[in-house]
């Protein structure tokens, strides 16, 4: 397994978010995390990508214990997380914003050789690359923000909420970049709320409710019911 999340529990203040939950993610895996608001999928991502510590269990990584580092060094061992809400930078161009991603060494040797990968997944990115990032559409914006996280060459990608606040067809669009990463060798988790577009692009799904894993499996071998039962906890 590239990742496995073993037994993880997590609290905010006196809160437990995360309920000994564990998940698995082979290499080359496109795998998603569902759930509704509140499930505990974004501190998930937290946890594996360090900005959250678990307070039991642990994140092995490619073999490796990373439940503790920083998460710079998270970042180093191959993992990227593209946040929920974009965060990109409004006032530098997506030219700017790209190259932010390629702050590693390794990254900075291969930029050209990786904007151009990039360019080609997101052509309108190569078009609008001199423009301010604010100017962007809401789709746009998160193309950039993939591809901001694309720049450091990761092996593993961590997706939160990319479709939210987005059109049906950009939504639509944005799935396919995802499939088309993924088949290209990248390691993918994606959480999200939509039921029916996750088991769709998933090699994998996990159901989570009240900071539990409520349901896993392959969407093929998952009913309609046993799918809504674990997603509202019923």
């Amino acid at each position: 397994m590239l990742v496995n999340l073993e037994n993880v529990s997590s609290k905010y203040g006196n809160v437990l978010a995360l309920r000994d939950i564990s998940i698995q993610v082979a290499e080359g895996e496109l795998v998603t995390l569902i759930g509704a608001n509140g499930a505990g999928k974004s501190t998930t991502l937290k946890v594996i990508t360090g900005i959250v510590r678990p307070r039991t269990g642990n994140v092995i990584f490619d073999g490796k214990d990373i439940s503790r580092i920083s998460p710079r060094e998270v970042i180093k061992r191959g993992v990227v997380h593209v946040l929920e809400g974009r965060q990109i930078f409004p006032l530098m161009t997506v030219l700017e914003n790209l190259e932010v991603g390629c702050y590693l060494p390794k990254a900075r040797q291969r930029k050209n050789e990786v904007l151009k990968r990039i360019y080609g997944l997101f052509p309108i990115l190569e078009e609008r690359k001199g423009q301010l990032s604010s100017t962007l559409s809401g789709g746009e914006q998160q193309m950039l923000a993939v591809g901001r996280a694309l720049m450091c060459e990761p092996r593993l990608i961590l997706f939160d909420e990319i479709s939210l606040g987005l059109a049906p067809l950009v939504i639509k669009n944005i799935y396919q970049q995802v499939k088309q990463i993924n088949s290209e060798g990248i390691t993918a988790l994606l959480v999200e709320q939509d039921i029916q577009r996750s088991l769709k692009a998933a090699h994998k799904v996990y159901i989570m409710q009240s900071g539990k894993i409520r349901l896993e499996g392959k969407p093929g071998d998952l009913s309609s019911e046993d799918i809504r039962k674990a997603y509202f906890g019923l």
